[in-house]
């Protein structure tokens, strides 16, 4: 790819990210349902890559908030997970993660599970960095 081709997207553009998985029999348990850990999981993979692209640095989570499951999540099904920054600190970025549940075969999607995690910014040291405020 030529080099007049490259963009570049600087910290502060990026606020939301989406990813989409498949549910494997691994991820499930004895009922056919996706674990619930394995639903943490994706969605603090999904609060990392928008939290990174947002700060344009290493980023570690910091904990996470109050998480519903609402419907459980079957084998076979596709999980869209839509993590969406929602406010910014001085070091930290508060993300919000919703995970949908889709039927491949019939479209049929609803809300599985909705959770907050706070993402901190690291300098190159593992030191908080500051990032970019949140422009509303």
């Amino acid at each position: 790819m030529p080099s007049s081709d490259v963009e570049t997207i600087a910290a502060g553009k990026v606020t939301e990210a989406r990813l989409i998985e498949v549910v494997f029999p691994q991820q499930t348990n004895h009922y056919g349902t996706l674990f619930g850990g394995q639903a943490l999981a994706l969605m603090d993979k999904a609060a990392f890559v928008v939290a990174s692209r947002y700060a344009r640095r290493m980023v570690v989570t910091a904990s996470s908030d109050k998480t519903d499951f609402h419907v459980p999540v079957r084998q076979g099904q596709l999980v869209e997970l839509i993590a969406t920054v929602i406010a910014t600190g001085r070091t930290s970025m508060t993300v919000e993660v919703v995970l949908y549940a889709e039927d491949l075969m019939t479209g049929d999607r609803q809300l599985a599970t909705r959770g907050r995690f706070t993402m901190v910014a690291l300098d190159a040291h593992g030191r908080p960095s500051t990032v970019v405020p949140l422009v509303a």
